[in-house]
């Protein structure tokens, strides 16, 4: 890909809101801007250029958009004054989902991308800078082609650990989510595309990589001759023969796609991590029906029991929904008690938050708001319990840790251990992308304190 000039030095600011994938999205639009002649900045204050990368999955995580909007329309204005130029820039789902009604409801954004077309920015921040009057300044778009072809090569934007987009979009059509209007319907990278960009993120010291997507566990991807179809137990166990690799991990995946091959592929690859992200979203079958989740949990529980045959010692996160419409209080027992069952150590819980166009969002039993807290902070009680008691249990082990980034502390530094659980230490900065002995030997709900073995 050629690298085209633009008029002047140019500072941007780069800010992502939700899931890995749309931080994936955000490291590579850094590398698109980089490219194209950008220098990045760590404050929106320094910049010329602001993009935010927008999550369009809960209400609130789009409102948060436009309450960060409102800062920067006073850091343009004030750069007005001065006669200097700033471009707002929005990315991501929110972009995606509303399209020309985000520059009507907020002005100041200069440009609205979709979640396929951000590989097209340096093409539309070029025209707006020249004052095309052919300029388009929403692009929402599902091209036919790829964003993925058209992108630099990847740069490693984390110390140790990183993620890796494999697939994106969902053809689940689940009642309450929008990631298939946002995202578009799943597409899957090439197998061998992948495998050598993890090995580039190796070469740049990358030993942690994380396969995102909104359905990795319906990864498909195809060979470079597009004769043979890989899958994510395929995908992993390739990965893991990367020199410089140590841990692999993915997420999220969906029940109605996990095989026997996959938990055989815990079982027989040590690198694949012994922490399995799987949301249920209720406990409830007539929930779950109305959610057009297309399990049950007698299937989740069977996979359950699938995985702990093949690794004993994995253990199970998840996401939940709590507040469904037509949520009777019998159907969010039934969540408790499956919670009960599997023990998670590790979830992501929210109330229900209606999402325009999507088919619960129009249901009449809309479960009261007070309801759905009550409900919420049971669950997350529960949750909670688990994930520290699991903690509890592992003081006084000895276990790897990633180092990645300091803590809030002077001199503390924060890794992960295989579980995802944040392992905090008093250490040397000079240890971050390495993985330590560490002896755990303090807990709380979601992390732990530990000491280096030397």
């Amino acid at each position: 890909m050629a690298k085209k000039n633009l008029e002047n030095t140019q500072y941007a600011y780069v800010k992502s809101h939700g899931c890995n994938a749309n931080l994936y999205d955000s490291h590579r639009m850094m590398d698109l801007l980089e490219h194209h002649g950008y220098t990045l900045v760590d404050e929106y204050t320094k910049a010329n250029l602001i993009l935010v990368n927008t999550c369009n999955i809960r209400e609130k995580a789009a409102e948060k958009v436009y309450s960060a909007i409102g800062r920067y329309a006073k850091h343009k204005a004030e750069k007005q004054k001065k006669g200097e130029s700033v471009i707002i820039v929005v990315a991501g789902c929110v972009g995606q989902a509303e399209g020309e009604m985000m520059r009507e409801r907020a002005p100041v954004v200069d440009i609205v991308l979709g979640s396929q077309t951000y590989h097209q920015l340096p093409e539309m921040l070029e025209r707006l800078r020249r004052k095309d009057p052919d300029a388009y300044r929403v692009n929402t778009q599902f091209p036919l082609e790829p964003k993925f072809d058209f992108l630099p090569k990847v740069k490693a934007r984390q110390i140790g650990s990183t993620s890796m987009a494999i697939q994106e979009g969902c053809d689940k059509f689940c009642t309450f989510c929008c990631v298939p209007y946002t995202r578009g319907p799943e597409y899957s990278r090439p197998f061998d595309v992948l495998v050598q960009e993890a090995k580039e993120l190796s070469q740049q010291g990358i030993k942690e990589i994380s396969l995102e997507g909104q359905n990795v566990s319906d990864y498909r991807g195809k060979s470079s001759c597009g004769r043979k179809t890989y899958s994510l137990a395929q995908l992993c166990r390739e990965i893991a023969n990367i020199e410089g690799i140590a841990r692999i991990r993915y997420s999220s995946s969906h029940p109605r796609d996990i095989t026997q091959e996959l938990a055989d592929t815990h079982r027989d690859c040590a690198k694949v991590m012994p922490a399995f992200h799987l949301p249920v979203q209720s406990g409830s079958n007539a929930v779950l029906q109305k959610m057009n989740r297309q399990h049950t949990r007698e299937r989740y529980l069977e996979i359950f029991d699938m995985f702990k045959s093949a690794v004993p010692h994995i253990k199970f996160s998840s996401d939940f929904i709590v507040g469904f419409p037509g949520e009777t209080e019998q159907d969010f027992e039934d969540t408790l008690d499956l919670v009960r069952k599997v023990e998670f150590t590790r979830s992501y819980s929210f109330a229900y938050s209606q999402r325009p166009g999507t088919p619960a969002a129009v249901e009449a039993l809309q479960v009261p708001e007070d309801l759905k807290k009550e409900r919420l902070w049971r669950l997350q009680e529960l949750l909670d319990h688990y994930e520290k008691t699991f903690n509890e249990s592992l003081v006084g082990q000895v276990v790897p840790v990633l180092f990645t980034r300091k803590g809030r502390r002077e001199g503390q530094i924060v890794g992960r251990s295989c579980y995802l659980q944040s392992v905090y230490t008093e250490a040397s900065t000079e240890l971050f992308g390495t993985i330590q002995k560490v002896e755990l030997v303090s807990a709380g709900v979601h992390g732990m304190g530990g000491k280096i073995l030397r």
